[in-house]
Order: structure tokens, then C-alpha cells, then sequence
């Protein structure tokens, strides 16, 4: 898994801009689907709908707020959802180990792995020690634990492009790859392994290492996709987040600087996954290994006139999703029907003998051609009944995207128009009537209920919300913003300064 990938960044899968050999070889090694996403394109909520294989009514994840139980509901997670997927996994009979992000509440929650190797995007007070990369930063390279932000600077620097301030071999996700390497060549251990390991890259800040950093010319990045603002902006998160991560200073030339450095982000990551598929394919019988590939979500990353995620335009809420199990599944073939984070669930535990598809579907048992696919599937970020929530229906044609706040809408023909650039609400009505109706049935649900008024998808008479700024400095190391006064960053700066001297 990956953070933050969007799904057209796959050479293999038509991006002429881009190297990515082992992805590419992971596309030959068998099956892409092409309309794969995130029903709810936020970092927790994915993750919860992963571990849980149920959609946001059930997990209550809307956004990276703590998830809070509706009425009736159970108050723990697994109590209302069942058992996380890496606790269903041990229960099958596998050895299981978990690598990477995880981003729960509370950040150490234990998602039910027999070991696990955890490193988070920030640290946590009251120290780093908790983070097992972190700490092994610490440990093992102490020259760089002046960093307070390995991963590359956040804040007004969010989107930036940045070089890593470490060495390849020292980056979180080369720890990663390594970790993964060693788990899978174990060999005291008879039962087959279940692995998870979750990248935090592509995630920003964008700050691939030398010489991932250098490996694409901004000039040669492919143009941004631009509707008219007010088009592009009627969902007001938009220029919210905008202004909230700093991107506001960010104009189309700089915006393809920043393309390129998330590139060389990817291929960076693509190296460290090919250590890993090199390690499997070592292993007797890999053939019988599966691997599933995909993200949490997107990037706008300049389109639309807008950064992150938080939103259905296709960039932010549609995934990479690779599938390849070559003793089961044809090899290189490209497939359409549309697939959530949901139906991982029953992938794995299809796969282990013990199908548990919860919310979402069987998709082994599909591609076998025994269960009929999707007619449509439902979105939501934020809380239903809330100012700020928002529902997508999209079909295999048409996508119907509705916002509370305003009660505006969009409907785009994905066939005709797939960079979403001509709302067709006013142009057709019927279909924007039917996918409304799909909606408001999604929402009848304890989850979800307050997202209706009566027999129509809840609204509110618009409001701008107060532009602010979001803040992400060490907090592990007590610096949570900008000083009142200039002069107050540098208290105990001469003397942490001497330290590292002597």
C-alpha cells in the first residue's frame, strides 16, 4: 500500500512521463483493475475501511477526526465491524506482520499483527521512541537525529518539491523494504505469512533522495487539468485546503516542479517494492504468493485548481489497484468493474479458505465469472448531516457528486468527458435524478440517516468557511508553530548546537 498515490501513475498502465519497472512487472504478473476507489479519499477512514472491510456508514470514519459510533452502535471498532483483518488472518492459520503507516486512534492501537514494525508520518509526544523507524534512526544513525522531520519539511513547505534529507538507503521506506525482506525469508516458521506494508510516500512533503530527486525534467510533466474555478471550486473544501496547506503560493510552473519531485517520490517507492517482489519470487512455490498493490486515495496535485484529497474528482478518490496470483489469476490483463478498499477483505481471507466479504464483494469469485459485478458504488466524506458532507454515486458512465453545503452538484459523463471539466446536472436531469435517488438509499442507515431530509440528500444555505492554516512541526519535540516573536525559535539553539560540536 501506498499513501497518497494517484491512480494514473503506472507506466505500464498508460503514463508515458513515468518509470516504473516494478509496477510494471506487478501489471504482467497480472490483474489491473481500472475503476478502483477509495469511498472515502481520507488517510483514517481508508485504513479503517481496509482493516475492516466495511464502508464509512459502518466504520463512522468520514474524516481524520476520531470516529464516533452512531446511535446503537457498538462503541469499539471491531465490536461494531468484527475482527480487524490481520486478527481474521492469524485466526486462518498465517503468520502475519505488519510494516509501515497504520494512522489509528490512538496512534499505537493494535490492529492485530504478531509483529509489527510501525512508523508513522509525524511522531507523538512525548518522544519519537515509540515510532519503530523513528527510533531506529535514532539508534542506529544518530548523526541525523537532529532532524525533526526526516520525511522532509512540512507546514508552508507541504507541497514545496524538497530533496530527503537522508540518504536512500536511510529512507522510511527502504527501512520498510528491509523489514519486509527479512520477515519474508524466514524460515522457522512452517505457516504461510500474511504481510502488510504500508508506504508513507507519496504522501507530502514531496521529498524523494538523491538521485530520485533529479530523475524528471519539470519541463516534460504533463499539463494540469483546469475546469473554470467557479466550476472546479463549487466543492468549497477545495480552496479550503488550499489555503489550509499552504498550496495558495503555488502557480502552474511550480506545479510541475512539484509533479516531477512526486514522480521521482513513486519511482523511489518502486525501487523499495521491487526489493520486496524480488524476495517473494526467491521463494519456493512464489507462484502461489498473492499480492494485491493499491493506495488510500489520491492527489489532485494542481488540478481542478486544488491539492490533497478530500474530494470525488477522480484524482483524489480513485486508486491504483493491482491483483496478481499467478497459480489462480491470468497474467496482464486489465480489468473494469468497479472495485473498493472494502473488497480487500475478502480477498484475503477468499484466498486463505475462508471467504468473510463484509461490505464489500467477493472479487475472486467474480473474476471466476460465479457473481455479477457492481452496478454503482457509494462515497462519503465527512459526517452525514454535517455542513461538510459530501456523497458520490459513480457507475461504470456517470458520476453524481453532491455537496451539503450549498446543496450544490455535479454530474460528470466519465465515458465522454473522463477529466471531469462539463457538470451535467442541468443537461440531464433523469440521470442526476436516479443517482440522487441511489444516494438517499445509501443513506438509509443508522450510520448515515442524518444525511437526509425527508425523501432528498440533506442541504444547507452555503457558507465560505474562515480560511486558516494548518501547522505541522515536531511536535515530539515540544515546536507546534511559528514563535510570537522570531527571536523565541532559537532558545536553546546555542546550546544544543554545542552538544552535537563536542
Amino acid at each position: 500500500m501506498t499513501d497518497q498515490q494517484r491512480f494514473d501513475t503506472i507506466a505500464a498502465l498508460g503514463n508515458s512521463h513515468i518509470y516504473t519497472p516494478n509496477l510494471d512487472r506487478l501489471v504482467r504478473r497480472g490483474i489491473s483493475f481500472s475503476n478502483a476507489y477509495a469511498t472515502c479519499p481520507i488517510c483514517i477512514p481508508a485504513r479503517y475501511t481496509i482493516r475492516t472491510g466495511c464502508e464509512p456508514v459502518t466504520t463512522r470514519a468520514f474524516s481524520n477526526a476520531k470516529p464516533k459510533p452512531a446511535a446503537g452502535q457498538a462503541a469499539e471498532m471491531e465490536a461494531r465491524c468484527g475482527p480487524y483483518l490481520a486478527r481474521t488472518m492469524s485466526r486462518l492459520g498465517y503468520r502475519t506482520f505488519g510494516i509501515g503507516k497504520f494512522h489509528t486512534y490512538p496512534w499505537n492501537e493494535d490492529v492485530g499483527y504478531e509483529t509489527l514494525w510501525r512508523s508513522e508520518e509525524t511522531y507523538h509526544p512525548p518522544a519519537r521512541e515509540g515510532d519503530d523507524y523513528g527510533s531506529w534512526l535514532t539508534r542506529e544513525h544518530p548523526a541525523f537525529d537532529f532532524l525533526e522531520q526526516p520525511f522532509g519539511e512540512r507546514t508552508e513547505m507541504y507541497y514545496l518539491p524538497q530533496r530527503s534529507p537522508l540518504p536512500a538507503e536511510l529512507g522510511v521506506e527502504w527501512w520498510m523494504a528491509d523489514r519486509a525482506v527479512d520477515e519474508i525469508e524466514r524460515s522457522d516458521d512452517s505457516r504461510p505469512f500474511f504481510a502488510f506494508v504500508s508506504f508513507v510516500g507519496p504522501h507530502p512533503p514531496i521529498a524523494p533522495p538523491i538521485p530520485f530527486n533529479r530523475m524528471y525534467n519539470p519541463d516534460r510533466m504533463p499539463d494540469l487539468v483546469l475546469g473554470s474555478v467557479e466550476e472546479d471550486h463549487l466543492d468549497e473544501e477545495i480552496p479550503f485546503m488550499r489555503y489550509a496547506i499552504w498550496a495558495d503560493a503555488i502557480n502552474p510552473a511550480l506545479a510541475r516542479i512539484v509533479k516531477a519531485r512526486y514522480y521521482g517520490e513513486i519511482s523511489y517507492l518502486d525501487r523499495c517494492l521491487g526489493r520486496i517482489l524480488d524476495a517473494i519470487e526467491a521463494r519456493p512455490k512464489s507462484e502461489n504468493v498473492l499480492i494485491c498493490f493499491f493506495s488510500d486515495h489520491g492527489d489532485l496535485l494542481g488540478d481542478h485548481h486544488g491539492w490533497q484529497k478530500q474530494n470525488f474528482f477522480e484524482a483524489a478518490c480513485r486508486v491504483p489497484f493491482l491483483l496478481s496470483w499467478p497459480a489462480v489469476l491470468a497474467a496482464g490483463t486489465v480489468r473494469n468493474e468497479l472495485i473498493t478498499l472494502a473488497d480487500l477483505f475478502g480477498i484475503a481471507s477468499e484466498a486463505a479458505g475462508q471467504c468473510d466479504v463484509r461490505e464489500g464483494i467477493n472479487v475472486l469469485k467474480l473474476l471466476r465469472g460465479e457473481c455479477a459485478r457492481r452496478q454503482y458504488l457509494v462515497g462519503m466524506v465527512e459526517p452525514p448531516g454535517s455542513y461538510d458532507f459530501k456523497l458520490m454515486v459513480v457507475t461504470d458512465e456517470w458520476k453524481y457528486i453532491f455537496m451539503a453545503n450549498g446543496g450544490r452538484e455535479q454530474l460528470f459523463n466519465l465515458r465522454q468527458d473522463p477529466d471531469e471539466l462539463s457538470n451535467c446536472v442541468a443537461s440531464d436531469p433523469k440521470i442526476r435524478n436516479d443517482l440522487h435517488a441511489l444516494g438517499v438509499q445509501a443513506c438509509q442507515a443508522p450510520g448515515a440517516i442524518d444525511a437526509l431530509d425527508g425523501e432528498k440528500l440533506r442541504a444547507f444555505p452555503f457558507r465560505e468557511r474562515p480560511r486558516t492554516r494548518i501547522y505541522q512541526f515536531d511536535r515530539s519535540r515540544g515546536v507546534v508553530g511559528f514563535p510570537d516573536r522570531p527571536e523565541d525559535a532559537l532558545k536553546g539553539f546555542d546550546r544544543a548546537t554545542l552538544k552535537r560540536v563536542n
